[in-house]
């Protein structure tokens, strides 16, 4: 098996083993739902901790809002009173007005802060130098653990708005956010290595030989636009200074894959 060091521009993600006969077809898109595995885990543990601390999403016509304007404007947190945590709520005010206040006890924000801390750690880029591959299975494996989580603390479950749910049922918008920047198509992802765009239409081995033990650095992007100096200039075999310095200023690079 090949092992692969993903990485996104110079900066380590996972492992991945795939044998050197796999079509980069599959191969990229294989690495494409593990990286954006990943940050659907890591913003549900950021959405999970905050979940502990000052409990469920506000309706969005609430957020932001004083209490004397939800009483003025007559406004009502309907999902927040049948969403309410196993053992009852203790209240912890939201300073930034995103959530209900109505926070899970200590004994069941620690099922939460644990199960968080779980699944960050399979899904951790200290796993690389631990030599430790990450699967979809794992992902999968630490989505399913905080999803459980969150059903022993909300029994009755979130409100359908709370970014958590969401997550949980693949409806999230990212849409104008650094989050969904960092989130890579499937169809639009490309893999490089060794300054050359590993090309879906070809084998794995095709580039690095049938020896099963190669390792390699693969660095995951999206997908170059014509036209686009920024991105080209960005990509993986355009990190050198003097390349950057030759196109600097210049517009309406073309640039196509060989």
């Amino acid at each position: 098996m090949v092992l692969l060091h993903v990485k996104r521009g110079d900066e380590s993600q996972f492992l991945l083993q795939a044998p050197g006969s796999i079509e980069l077809e599959e191969l990229t898109v294989q690495v494409a739902r593990v990286y954006n595995g990943r940050l659907k885990v890591q913003r549900l543990c950021s959405e999970m901790e905050e979940l502990a601390e000052h409990g469920v999403f506000l309706p969005p016509n609430m957020q932001g809002l004083t209490d004397d304007q939800i009483e003025e404007l007559k406004l009502k947190d309907e999902w927040g009173e049948k969403c309410v945590p196993s053992g009852g709520a203790v209240f912890k005010k939201d300073d930034i007005g995103r959530r209900n206040g109505q926070a899970p006890n200590e004994k069941m924000k620690q099922v939460l802060k644990k199960t968080i801390e779980e699944a960050k750690a399979i899904i951790s880029k200290k796993q690389v130098e631990a030599g430790v591959c990450v699967t979809m299975e794992m992902v999968k494996d630490a989505l399913d653990q905080l999803r459980g989580a969150v059903m022993i603390v909300y029994p009755m479950g979130l409100p359908p708005y709370d970014p958590i749910r969401m997550e949980f049922e693949n409806k999230e918008d990212l849409s104008g956010t650094q989050a969904g920047l960092n989130v890579i198509k499937e169809s639009e992802a490309q893999l490089w290595w060794a300054a050359k765009e590993l090309r879906r239409t070809k084998k794995l081995s095709d580039y690095v030989g049938k020896n099963e033990k190669t390792k390699i650095i693969a660095k995951i992007q999206q997908r170059l636009e014509e036209n686009d100096d920024d991105a080209c200039l960005n990509s993986p075999w355009a990190d050198n200074t003097a390349l950057k310095r030759h196109f600097h200023g210049v517009k309406d690079i073309k640039w196509r894959p060989r």
